[in-house]
């Protein structure tokens, strides 16, 4: 099924929910205030209208039968950025706490106003949109810290021994961000900008969750992190040195 508003560059949304009542009221709501949406009723649903065209956010409900919304989650941020909002329900703190650990930008508790969904989206978008475009030649560097080697031309992270981590987008323009900024203390809003605008104006700690998903990456121990050092009230900070090498 698929919905629009009639316009080319209206934002796209994918709302994901097994609930076919809810996913098409939501729809029609989302359309009659000016945004495209297509629908899917479960992960493969979902990974067919990605394929089939450029969607701007994910509005993802977590309970679903078969593959749910966490693990969907999980698997849109190995492989994108794409904005995703959860769809939870009250009593799942937990479930939500673990999404917006996983990437999600932002979560709405069921049931819920149509409105604050459409308010939270289109915060996510404005952030999206007003992000500095990166310009001049992609980064070719390699660069050597602690037990890692980060290949910015590869877009590659290997230990000492060559074992490579997957780091997704975000987590690899972040550590970039950091090792080509080493001990300078970088704001939350810097570093928002710096991985393509997270929706710091719905959910402020988003920046948080991705230095956390970053440090259980590279850090020996994530708990008493020594790379990616907290600055309380100020941001963070990359605390080892780094060398760019041949």
């Amino acid at each position: 099924m698929y919905l629009e508003a009639g316009m080319e560059r209206t934002p796209h949304i994918l709302v994901v929910d097994d609930h076919q009542e809810i996913r098409e009221l939501l729809a029609r709501y989302l359309v009659k205030n000016g945004l495209r949406v297509s629908v899917a009723g479960g992960g493969a649903e979902m990974r067919q209208q990605l394929r089939a065209g450029a969607i701007d956010l994910v509005v993802l409900d977590i309970m679903m039968p078969g593959e749910d919304g966490l693990t969907l989650c999980r698997q849109l941020r190995q492989t994108s950025d794409l904005p995703v909002v959860l769809l939870t329900a009250v009593s799942e703190e937990t479930d939500r706490i673990v999404g917006l650990e996983l990437g999600a930008d932002d979560y709405v508790t069921k049931p819920f106003n149509p409105r604050e969904l459409l308010a939270r989206i289109r915060a996510i978008l404005r952030r999206a949109q007003s992000a500095p475009k990166v310009s001049g030649e992609p980064d070719t560097k390699r660069y050597r810290f602690d037990r890692w080697l980060l290949d910015a031309g590869r877009r590659t992270l290997a230990d000492d021994g060559g074992n490579e981590v997957q780091l997704g987008p975000a987590e690899f323009r972040l550590l970039l961000a950091f090792v080509t900024r080493p001990a300078l203390v970088l704001s939350r809003d810097r570093l928002l900008d710096i991985t393509a605008g997270r929706a710091a104006q719905v959910f402020d700690r988003s920046i948080d969750n991705l230095v956390s998903r970053l440090r259980r990456r590279i850090e020996r121990d994530p708990q008493h992190p020594a790379l990616i050092k907290t600055v309380w009230g100020d941001g963070y900070v990359f605390a080892v040195p780094v060398e760019v090498v041949p």
